[in-house]
């Protein structure tokens, strides 16, 4: 089965601006990968290039095997996306708004009815099949988008900004509900400014600052880059940080805890425990704090240019 996604040198110009530089990219079949980037790292850019709403002006790009110009029909509905502003059809009732989208790509009236019944259940608004899109909550809406996305039974699902404005109750359905899609074969490829969405679902992420990758890793490996603090609150408290020679990147007074920054806290807390008891100091409580994906994310591009 060839690649879901597979870009090789993929440029786009806007006359002087180069919004995609040289992007190569595969996302396997059955993947969830990650698309993260500042305010125009060329997301939209790299995404608009595979759906056909944007032509690109140099490389290639291909959806399952299909180039996205030379294949286009094949690339196109092999995908089924979900973007991030509204751009609904609002002067029908929302069932029609699908059945005309899996219409448009050549599916029965019959068929695209009882499709679009079962993903209006899926992401949990059947009973709204009447109404039309005015009428629905900001969070409704943001279902809908995901419905008409999946009324193709897409192999691909693009979900740009998926949960942007909405709560933390929806956010966390959406997330069920594209992970048990992704668990039947479905490859998902996210944009998010949600740090912690792409941490909590993506197999991988590639990081793009100024149309370029930056790198292309698992967000645990990602996160692997960072370092750990490790906080120590001790019975009497210190003017200054002890002497911690051999592992200790750095240590310093923190509210009146000691913190201590390391490669690998797991591994060097016990050793720290030992030091200070053998120092003469009697601890309280510790705790682990990680690098988050968030902090490596501002720490790759701001040096990979500065975030816009």
């Amino acid at each position: 089965m060839p690649p879901a996604i597979e870009t090789e040198r993929l440029v786009k110009e806007y006359g002087d601006l180069r919004a995609l530089d040289e992007v190569s990219l595969r996302v396997e079949d059955g993947e969830f990968f990650g698309l993260l980037g500042p305010n125009g790292a060329g997301k939209t850019t790299f995404i608009s290039i595979l759906v056909g709403l944007v032509r690109l002006s140099g490389g290639s790009a291909r959806v399952f095997g299909h180039d996205v110009v030379d294949d286009y029909r094949e690339a196109r509905d092999a995908i089924g996306i979900a973007p991030q502003e509204f751009n609904v059809d609002r002067f029908f009732p929302i069932e029609e708004v699908l059945m005309h989208k899996a219409g448009y790509h050549g599916i029965t009236h019959d068929e695209a009815k009882e499709r679009a019944h079962e993903v209006l259940k899926t992401v949990g608004i059947y009973e709204k099949r009447e109404q039309r899109f005015d009428w629905l909550s900001g969070g409704m809406k943001r279902r809908l988008l995901l419905a008409r996305a999946l009324v193709t039974d897409p192999d691909l699902l693009i979900l740009d900004e998926p949960t942007a404005g909405v709560d933390v109750e929806l956010r966390h359905d959406l997330w069920e509900i594209v992970s048990d899609l992704n668990a039947n074969g479905t490859t998902v490829l996210l944009t998010t400014h949600y740090i912690e969405e792409a941490e909590r679902l993506c197999d991988r992420v590639a990081i793009l600052d100024h149309g370029e990758v930056v790198t292309v890793e698992s967000p645990e490996d990602l996160m692997d880059r960072g370092t750990d603090t490790i906080y120590v609150t001790l019975e009497a408290d210190l003017d200054a940080p002890p002497a911690l020679d051999g592992y200790a990147i750095d240590a310093w007074i923190d509210a009146g805890r000691l913190a201590v920054q390391v490669d690998d806290g797991g591994a060097v807390a016990p050793r720290l425990l030992r030091d200070l008891s053998d120092g003469g100091h009697e601890v309280v409580d510790l705790e682990i704090a990680r690098t988050s994906l968030e902090d490596i994310f501002v720490d790759l591009t701001e040096r990979s240019g500065g975030i816009s």
